[in-house]
């Protein structure tokens, strides 16, 4: 379909500041806080080390490391996969995903044990079932490694993280679906008592809690016994709130994001920074306010994993082109919130989406519109942003101006690389 492009007002490129504390030897932070953590390991005890499928900075580094540790103890570690759904709710494909974030038997110098089988742990008073990945239910000990952080689904005492991971990820896709059938007030309300039930009957032995800084470097690291995962979640949660990146204005009339994937975020995109949750019943983000908002790509990453795609207005046939449906719907099924699957319309060519956003956003004179780009919602440091939203935001002191833009487009229509 031929239409007519209003040009675009000129781009320019700036920097947003953020605080950023950070760990500039993770290797040696964790290993330190394994040997204060006081929790003793016996020689021969076969370990079960949860890996899950986020793409948590130095994932590879630290689980090693774990590993490595584990080993000087006279333990004998091996690793499982605790993603629920994730990897198209394949054994093979769960193996896949650990091996995309460099997590494999070569490189951990331990055996990967993949499976979908659960073993049913006593259910809650209710009925609710609780299960549990079958390696580390016969395995001597568990431990977990994950990143805490703001959910993409709900807010609440334990969101993105360890008791997550006690619940959905080691319980594979029987937990998963078990957890989320109950939607959002369910997740809330039953995932803290299904991760109590899972603390009092399987042999956790402990946790390490990571938390991120905004621009996805590692910032803290916690090690928790397994007494203090539900205590001290709340704390760490609380502390990566602070620590997550947020574009820099609230009203925004075109949002273009280079790419969404699954390792980026468990929605493709983190609507806690595009301010779009998409779920029935509950509350948008009040930041920002995104009239348009265009997805151009998939990471490679994401094997095809277009979760999250339906969050957009706007697409591209070369995004399209990429999708797996069958890992795509597994994941959005699971999940139960089917808006976030739902193709948006289909442009051509990045030149032919920005016409149809600005179609969307009814009358929007070139000069007054205000549009930012970004790489994906993990890197929002630097943007592109148009003379009205620069305009917003020269006084502010985290804000440093790199310079213009130039022609934005290729011949072929296609945005120029970032």
């Amino acid at each position: 379909m031929s239409q007519r492009l209003p040009a675009l007002p000129p781009l320019t490129r700036i920097r947003q500041r953020f605080d950023r504390p950070v760990i500039q030897n993770p290797s040696a932070e964790l290993r330190r806080q394994l040997d204060a953590a006081g929790v003793a390991f016996r020689k021969g005890e076969r370990i079960a080390v949860a890996a899950g499928s986020r793409g948590i900075a130095n994932m590879a580094l630290l689980t090693r490391e774990l590993i490595d540790w584990l080993k000087a103890q006279g333990a004998e570690p091996f690793i499982f996969p605790a993603m629920g759904s994730h990897g198209g709710a394949t054994a093979e494909g769960q193996r896949q995903v650990l091996e995309k974030h460099g997590v494999t038997e070569e490189t951990m110098g331990v055996p990967i044990r993949s499976s979908m089988e659960t073993i049913d742990l006593p259910p809650l008073e209710d009925g609710t079932p609780v299960c549990l990945d079958r390696h580390a239910a016969e395995a001597d000990g568990i431990v977990l490694l994950n990143r805490i952080k703001p959910h993409t689904d709900f807010h609440a005492r334990y969101e993105s993280g360890l008791a997550k991971m006690l619940v959905i990820g080691m319980g594979k896709h029987g937990g998963a679906l078990s957890m989320h059938h109950l939607g959002v007030d369910g997740l809330r309300r039953v995932l803290p008592r299904v991760a109590r039930q899972v603390l009092a009957h399987a042999k956790v032995r402990m946790g390490i809690g990571i938390v991120e800084n905004a621009y996805d470097e590692t910032s803290l690291i916690a090690v928790l016994k397994a007494d203090e995962i539900l205590a001290r979640e709340p704390a760490l949660l609380d502390e990566a709130r602070r620590r997550m990146p947020r574009l820099p204005v609230r009203d925004i009339d075109i949002l273009v994001v280079d790419r969404l994937g699954k390792e980026i975020s468990g929605v493709g995109m983190d609507p806690n920074v595009i301010g779009r949750m998409y779920i029935p019943g509950q509350p948008e983000p009040d930041y920002p306010r995104v009239r348009m908002l265009i997805v151009r790509d998939i990471g490679e990453k994401s094997y095809g994993n277009a979760i999250g795609i339906g969050l957009a207005d706007v697409t591209t046939r070369r995004l399209f082109r990429k999708i797996d449906f069958r890992p795509t719907y597994e994941n959005l099924f699971t999940a139960g919130f089917l808006e976030r699957g739902k193709i948006p319309i289909v442009a051509e060519t990045d030149h032919e989406a920005f016409g149809y956003a600005f179609r969307g956003c009814g009358p929007l004179r070139p000069s007054d519109a205000r549009i930012v780009r970004v790489r994906d919602t993990l890197h929002v440091a630097e943007l592109h942003v148009s003379p009205a939203v620069l305009g917003e935001l020269t006084s502010d002191p985290r804000i440093e101006v790199l310079g213009g833009v130039g022609e934005p487009f290729e011949e072929d229509g296609s945005l120029k690389p970032f």
